[in-house]
């Protein structure tokens, strides 16, 4: 379902001045868009790393080699890699930022 943006309006619906109606915040959209993004490269990732697993005979213990490769390949050819890439690099300071507040600081030792 496509939501209408209306920008002449003058903050009226049905002659209720501030009631814009079902309006998308361009910021959300844009979040969501992102997201969806690196949802279908990481699809394709997935695709690409099981078919890289069928063809080796599906021997275990290569799984981070498989995933490297197909992402290689699958960012190499991909329009949204930049994209991809720098969200991925967000997601992953973010975590370690929240590991980094979970975790109680080391108690110093000090000599008297």
């Amino acid at each position: 379902m496509l939501t209408t943006i209306r920008y002449h309006e003058g903050g009226q619906k049905n002659g209720i001045p501030g009631s814009w109606g079902p309006l998308l915040d361009i910021e959300t959209r844009r979040k969501k868009q992102r997201a969806l993004m690196v949802q279908m490269v990481e699809r394709k990732v997935r695709s690409r790393a099981q078919q890289l697993y069928e063809s080796r005979g599906q021997m275990d213990g290569k799984d981070l080699q498989d995933w490297f490769q197909a992402e290689s390949e699958i960012i190499q050819n991909s329009m949204v890699a930049p994209l991809y890439r720098r969200l991925r690099r967000a997601s992953s300071d973010a975590k370690e930022q929240a590991q980094a507040k979970e975790q109680p600081p080391e108690p110093c030792e000090t000599s008297v």
